[in-house]
């Protein structure tokens, strides 16, 4: 069976839900005295294609699965109407903010921009929880807004990154439409322990072994579909891109670090 598909999410769920595991969304995580709990927190980055994120969401409901969908504040994305949709289906809605980089780098004019789009979410659900969006196109890391702010003055309970033990939690991510780490600029687990896997199989087949206790997945909807057209035209488009993305990787690791250092 092909990968990246519905289909295939769905047997990754149905893993998930027939294990030990217990799934948390992340503001359950941080609600939760979780330090020697077998868990699984779920989570979501509605970059794209706001739909397909309905679709996942309306799978986990199958399994009585909750989760968590970051939303970014772009006019594809922010989809009122989908949006709810999600919530209604139990899981969590969060923040999934750009604000450095929509302020190319000024720290005044993010913390404005964060608190008017966050304000807009909330007129639609509450909001607990936030994830800074990583775009490998640009040098800033839109984490770095809280070296100056505090997210929890804001009525923030925590950040999707900062607020997590990723020291000790296996961590699986699949940005650029891969579960492998080659072509990930801004999205690295950092537990040393953290096997590397290359497909949802190899996923589904660790969670059966149950190996880990505790582990955070990553999914973007955007880039998985049933529709072969669809999903063949994601799949070259992506690999385009992942030369991009490895490209620029470099460039910020290596030429830019020596030029500001």
């Amino acid at each position: 069976m092909r990968d990246f598909t519905f289909a295939k999410y769905r047997e990754l769920c149905r893993a998930i839900s027939d294990s030990d595991y217990k799934v948390l969304t992340v503001e359950e995580y941080l609600n939760s005295n979780s330090n020697k709990s077998k868990f699984i927190i779920l989570r979501h980055d509605v970059d794209l294609k706001p739909e397909r994120s309905l679709i996942a969401a309306e799978i986990e409901n199958e399994f009585e699965i909750r989760s968590t969908y970051y939303i970014r504040m772009t006019d594809e994305v922010f989809q009122p109407e989908i949006i709810k949709g999600i919530a209604e289906l139990g899981h969590e809605i969060g923040y999934h903010y750009e604000v450095l980089d929509k302020a190319k780098g000024d720290f005044a004019k993010a913390i404005e921009i964060f608190k008017r789009e966050l304000n807009e979410l909330r007129k639609l659900c509450e909001i607990k929880t936030i994830c800074m969006h990583g775009n490998s196109r640009t040098k800033w890391d839109n984490k770095d807004l809280w070296k100056l702010y505090d997210f929890r003055e804001l009525g923030m309970l925590g950040e999707a990154y900062l607020s997590v033990d990723l020291e000790n939690i296996v961590y699986f991510s699949d940005t650029a439409r891969t579960w492998s780490p080659r072509y990930k600029v801004k999205d690295l687990a950092r537990n040393p322990e953290n096997p590397i896997i290359n497909s949802t199989d190899d996923l589904i087949e660790l969670i059966k072994s149950e190996e880990f206790h505790q582990i955070y997945i990553l999914m973007h909807p955007d880039d998985w579909c049933d529709d072969f057209g669809k999903w063949l035209t994601n799949l070259v488009t992506r690999k385009f891109k992942n030369v991009a993305k490895y490209t620029l990787g470099w460039y910020w690791r290596n030429f830019s670090n020596n030029k500001n250092g």
